[in-house]
């Protein structure tokens, strides 16, 4: 098997890394565009990093998850100002949109031209503006995949721009931009964290490059999720969540997903509820319903093995069952609510069944679930 493996070209982890910003992106030219959240909490910071080196910024602060009309306006303002730099800082949504800015930059037509599923999905030809990326929070890993997902609010759907050619230039995963997170981002960011080790490495085309990074992660998840939850100022669990994102950011950019991820993107387009909420709310059950269908149809798919080592690592236990519990009692003690809290009913489930099946995180599933194993995932979590 012909395995590939990409990442930006530099990855540059620790405490106080951002401040590495100026000397960075000087390197690429002077005219920056930066997107952040709509907080903007980190761009005085930033601000005054770049003007002490000559460089021109100009600021645009996303509000919420990136939209077809967002990414276009982000897009005009940094035609309008000629910029030769793209900065994203913030959460999954603002890096998605600097990454879908930076590659627009560069290739003609527009955003439909190359969009999966609604548009045309043709592939990019040139690399995208020189772009860094610099997340807040530790979840998405979105620094360092080749992705960007969108929502489209009039369709109830979330779509991505996907190309090798969206990679990042840099990636500066500083722990100290996420010391401040809330409970909820916490427990959210990090289950999708969780969820974006757990399936690569189950998947049916894992990779041994992101095998490696996926069981350092998942123990970093399991050992300092409910400290930094707990206990928000935890330097040292914080510092590990931020690394297993960054992983977890690998592993999906690398090897397959699965159902949860699967669901997740339909779901989120429908109900506008958080993508990490989601993740954590269908994990337990998707875990659940994989294994009870790897032994019922498939006994020697390597999967089932692969569940069992992520238990072992976590337990030391190689039972694959103590997972599912394991994951249940963790959304228990991050308070993770149910799909009924977020407004999904089950007369819904039909439709979401028939997206979700379509999905392409879907077919990296470690087996293809019938139609009534996937309702009854939704039923469990419901």
């Amino acid at each position: 098997m012909i395995t590939e493996f990409y990442t930006p070209t530099k990855i540059i982890i620790g405490e106080g890394a951002v401040n590495q910003i100026g000397d960075l992106v000087q390197s690429f030219g002077r005219r920056v565009l930066v997107v952040s959240g709509k907080s903007g909490r980190f761009n005085s910071q930033i601000e005054q990093q770049f003007l002490a080196k000559g460089i021109e910024p100009t600021f645009y602060q996303t509000q919420g998850e990136p939209t077809i009309e967002t990414i276009n306006h982000g897009l005009d303002i940094a035609k309008k100002n000629s910029v030769d730099v793209i900065v994203g800082i913030g959460g999954g949504s603002s890096l998605d949109t600097g990454k879908a800015i930076a590659i627009l930059m560069t290739n003609p037509g527009e955003i439909f031209d190359y969009l999966e599923i609604i548009g045309k999905g043709k592939p990019f030809q040139n690399p995208a503006l020189p772009y860094v990326a610099i997340p807040t929070t530790a979840g998405t890993g979105t620094e360092v995949t080749k992705n960007a997902v969108i929502g489209v609010p009039d369709s109830k759907i979330k779509v991505s721009l996907r190309s090798a050619l969206m990679m990042p230039k840099i990636a500066i995963v500083d722990p100290e931009l996420t010391y401040k997170l809330t409970r909820e981002v916490t427990a959210y960011s990090g289950m999708d964290a969780l969820t974006q080790l757990i399936e690569p490495y189950v998947c049916n085309q894992p990779n041994p490059l992101t095998d490696a990074l996926c069981r350092d992660g998942i123990l970093r998840i399991a050992e300092n999720l409910l400290k930094a939850y707990n206990e928000g100022s935890d330097k040292i669990a914080r510092q590990n969540l931020a690394i297993a994102s960054m992983f977890s950011g690998l592993a999906l950019a690398n090897a397959k997903l699965g159902a949860v991820h699967g669901f997740a993107g339909v779901l989120g387009g429908m109900y506008g509820a958080p993508h990490g909420m989601i993740c954590a709310i269908l994990l337990p059950y998707v875990i659940e319903v994989n294994l009870e269908a790897l032994r019922s149809r498939e006994p020697n798919n390597p999967a089932l093995s692969r569940y069992g080592e992520i238990s072992k690592l976590i337990f030391g236990s190689g039972d694959e069952k103590a997972l599912i519990g394991w994951t249940i009692d963790l959304c228990r003690q991050l308070s993770i609510p149910k799909l009924r809290a977020i407004g999904v009913k089950e007369e819904d489930f039909e439709i979401v069944i028939e997206k979700a099946s379509q999905a392409s995180s879907m077919k990296g599933n470690p087996i293809k679930l019938r139609k009534e194993e996937l309702l009854t995932i939704l039923e469990r979590a419901f």
